[in-house]
């Protein structure tokens, strides 16, 4: 269930955005979906990539700190109050959510969304013990490439 996210920290200056992105492209590793994180002198690039263990390999050989972490991906009504909906079945529960960013995938009226907790395997537990779909890589890959 949980996603492999891959998170570069980037100068905040013109072109540094280019660099890693130009290198992937150039081994034609696609980019699913992505966020940036600044802060005055540097930024987060935290993206999805099917191939992440080639895309890491490949941005360190080219001199790039890549670290990887976990995410889940999970389908939320795309509605107003989805988000809300979800956040407040996780209250209960004392998992911590640090950050969650938009896929642009939709499916039957619900949009899916990357979520990274402090504890992924108990809040797959939590997730699904309130109904919720946790998407896993291989389905959400189809849905991103099909």
């Amino acid at each position: 269930m949980k996603i492999k996210q891959l998170s570069l920290f980037l100068e905040n200056r013109p072109g540094a955005l280019s660099a890693p992105v130009k290198i992937l492209a150039d081994a034609k590793i696609n980019i699913h979906t992505l966020t940036i994180a600044e802060a005055q002198q540097y930024g987060i690039l935290r993206m999805i990539v099917k191939d992440w263990e080639a895309a890491k390999s490949l941005l360190e050989k080219h001199g790039l700190v890549a670290r990887v972490t976990d995410v889940l991906a999970l389908e939320v009504a795309d509605k107003p109050g989805g988000l809300a909906e979800v956040l407040g079945l996780l209250e209960s529960t004392g998992i911590n959510l640090e950050y969650t960013y938009a896929c642009t995938l939709k499916r039957k009226g619900r949009g899916v969304l990357l979520f990274r907790f402090d504890d992924p395997d108990r809040a797959i537990k939590a997730l699904k013990k309130q109904q919720l779909n946790v998407i896993g890589s291989e389905e959400l890959f189809g849905l991103m490439e099909g």
